[in-house]
C-alpha cells in the first residue's frame, strides 16, 4: 500500500509499504477513504516530538471501511463505515472504566517511555512517536485498528465522509477544551489559536452556553473564519496586545474561561517570545509557552484555563506565581475521546453543526508531503487539508 511516512525533520515522503494485516483477535482492517493533516502533525513535521524513526506512517485523524476483523469484534463487520478516535483504549483498564480513556494502562506497549519522561504511562496514539505506542498512522491507504471493539463508531447513512471524520479528534478535542473551561450560562471565553481545534472550541464555547466568544490569532483567514463561521470577536495579535486588549473588553476583570489552543510552537515578538526561540534552538528549552503566558495574565481571578494545545516537555518562565494570586483552575490534556463520539455524532446528524466548514484543501496522498509544508507555513488560505488515500487527485 501507500503511505505518508516521516524521515526526518520537514522530510516526509509517501512510500510502499506491507499492507497491515490482523494481528490480534480485538484488532480491524480499515480500508481508508479520507484522512487529514492536523495541527499537532506539524509538531513532528518540525521534529520537536522525540522518539520518532525513519519510515514511521504518519496520521491520526482518518476514517473508513472495515474490510477485515479479529475474531474477538462482535461489534463491527465488513463493509461498516467507521470513524476512528485517534487514542487507542482498550476498554477494561481503571483509567478506561472511569471514562478517562486517554490515560489507559494497556494500548501503549511502550509506555516505559512515557515514565521514563512523565513519570507516568498514558494511552497509545495513531502515528504519534515510539513514546506513543508506535502504532501506524492513518495518512496512508490502510491501517490495523487495535482494540476495535471500543474504538471506532459505525457512520449512519447519508452522511458524508466529510461530515463526520473530525470526530477522529479535533471536533471532540475542542469540544472537551470548551467543556475543561468551566463555562457557565453567559460566561466570556476567550480562545488562543483560530486553526481547526480553536474553531471547534468556538463553536463548543456557544453550544455550552457562552455569552461572547473572543478569538485570539494573527492569521487573517482564521481570524474571517472565527468572526464569521463562529460568530466570535476577534483580537489580531500581530497588531495589539492580547492582554491589554483582553482587559479592556472585559471592563478590566478578564475573560471567566481561557482556552490556549496553540501549543508548544506558539510565536509572539514580546522579549520572552524571543527568548523561547533561542532557548528551544539551544535545545534548553523543548517548548515555547508563549501563548499559555497570555492565558495565565489575561484570565479573571477564580477563572479556568483551558489547554487542548499539545505540550511535550518543559517550560520556561512559567507564571506560577500570577496563576497561584489569581486562584486558576487549570484543565488539560489529551481528549478522553469516546466520551464524546455518540453525542457529538447526533449533534451532527441533528444539523447542529456541519464540521466540514474547516476544509480549505482536498488532495491526493500523493499531494501529502507539499502539503505538510503548505499547512505548518500558512500558505494559500491553508486551514484544514483532507487527504484521499484511494485516489491520486482530488
Amino acid at each position: 500500500m501507500r503511505a505518508l511516512c516521516w524521515f526526518g525533520k520537514e522530510d516526509v515522503r509517501v512510500e510502499t509499504v506491507p499492507d497491515p494485516t490482523i494481528l490480534n483477535p480485538r484488532d480491524a482492517i480499515v480500508k481508508i477513504t479520507t484522512t487529514a493533516i492536523c495541527g499537532s502533525d506539524l509538531h513532528l513535521y518540525d521534529g520537536v516530538i522525540p522518539t520518532m524513526e525513519k519510515g514511521d506512517i504518519l496520521g491520526h485523524e482518518f476514517m473508513g471501511q472495515i474490510v477485515e476483523v479479529g475474531s474477538d469484534v462482535k461489534n463491527l463487520k465488513t463493509g461498516d463505515r467507521v470513524v476512528v478516535p485517534f487514542t487507542i483504549a482498550c476498554g477494561n483498564c481503571f483509567f478506561c472504566r472511569k471514562g478517562l480513556w486517554a490515560s489507559c494502562d494497556n494500548s501503549n506497549p511502550n509506555s516505559w517511555m512515557l515514565e521514563k519522561a512523565y513519570g507516568y504511562g498514558g494511552s497509545a496514539l495513531f502515528g504519534y512517536s515510539h513514546m506513543m505506542g508506535g502504532y501506524a498512522g492513518g495518512q496512508a491507504e490502510y491501517a490495523r485498528v487495535p482494540f476495535a471493539d471500543i474504538g471506532p463508531i459505525k457512520v449512519p447513512d447519508g452522511l458524508a465522509d466529510e461530515q463526520v471524520l473530525f470526530l477522529s479528534d479535533i471536533f471532540p478535542t475542542g469540544y472537551q477544551a470548551a467543556e475543561n473551561a468551566q463555562i457557565a450560562q453567559g460566561d466570556t471565553v476567550a480562545i488562543w489559536g483560530c486553526g481547526p481545534v480553536g474553531q471547534f472550541a468556538i463553536q463548543s464555547a456557544w453550544m455550552l452556553g457562552a455569552g461572547r466568544v473572543i478569538a485570539i490569532d494573527k492569521v487573517p483567514e482564521r481570524l474571517e473564519l472565527a468572526a464569521t463561521k463562529g460568530k466570535a470577536e476577534i483580537i489580531n495579535s500581530d497588531m495589539e496586545n492580547v492582554v491589554e486588549k483582553l482587559r479592556s473588553m472585559t471592563g478590566g476583570r478578564g475573560p471567566d474561561g481561557c482556552i490556549d489552543a496553540v501549543g508548544l510552537e506558539s510565536t509572539g515578538h514580546t522579549p520572552d517570545a524571543l527568548y523561547d526561540r533561542v532557548k528551544m534552538a539551544m535545545k534548553l528549552e523543548t517548548d515555547r509557552p508563549t501563548a499559555l503566558r497570555e492565558v495565565i495574565q489575561s484570565c479573571r481571578k477564580g477563572g479556568t484555563v483551558s489547554i487542548p494545545g499539545v505540550y511535550g516537555g518543559l517550560l520556561d518562565k512559567f507564571p506560577m506565581g500570577a496563576a497561584f494570586g489569581k486562584g486558576l483552575t487549570f484543565k488539560m490534556g489529551q481528549t478522553n475521546m469516546q466520551n464524546y463520539l455518540k453525542p457529538l455524532l447526533n449533534r451532527i446528524v441533528k444539523g447542529e453543526i456541519d464540521p466540514s466548514f474547516v476544509i480549505t484543501h482536498r488532495l491526493g496522498l500523493e499531494d501529502a508531503p507539499a502539503a505538510y509544508k503548505t499547512f505548518r507555513d500558512k500558505q494559500d488560505g491553508c486551514i484544514k487539508v483532507v487527504l484521499k488515500p484511494q485516489t491520486a487527485t482530488v
